[in-house]
């Protein structure tokens, strides 16, 4: 009785934390433009619900582009300093895979690179290259 006790713990214990095993991760990318450069074309992937983070800094009135290329998977948004995924409104987003803005604020932009739910569900791997560019 007791081995059979113990064994539905045991697949109790590892059902509950199946979820937290499978967490997202989240990898941020600093943005840095070579010397004289006002661009940069980054390349990366991910799968599932994983996302990445491009991290710049830029100033109020600047324009900003960023378009990304590969997987038709890959999406992206734009939040201005102060804001993030999933707590705020994106300040631009991938219609037909390119934004361009102009900046309401100097600080840290933060562009993060997902797929939607149906495919990450899915588990599908994405590879992209994405090109952020300051004027």
């Amino acid at each position: 009785m007791n081995r059979m006790r113990n064994a539905l713990l045991s697949i109790a214990i590892v059902w509950f934390a199946m979820p937290t095993l499978a967490a997202d991760n989240v990898t941020t990318v600093p943005v840095r433009f070579d010397k004289g450069a006002s661009s940069a074309t980054l390349k990366g992937s991910f799968r599932g619900y994983d996302t990445v983070h491009y991290t710049l800094a830029a100033r109020a009135g600047q324009t900003m582009t960023v378009s990304v290329a590969g997987s038709s998977n890959a999406n992206f948004n734009v939040y201005a300093p102060g804001d993030a995924p999933g707590t705020s409104a994106a300040l631009g987003s991938n219609a037909d895979r390119k934004w361009t803005g102009r900046l309401p604020t100097s600080g840290t932009y933060t562009v993060q690179v997902y797929q939607m739910r149906a495919s990450a569900r899915r588990g599908e791997q994405v590879s992209y290259s994405i090109t952020i560019a300051i004027r």
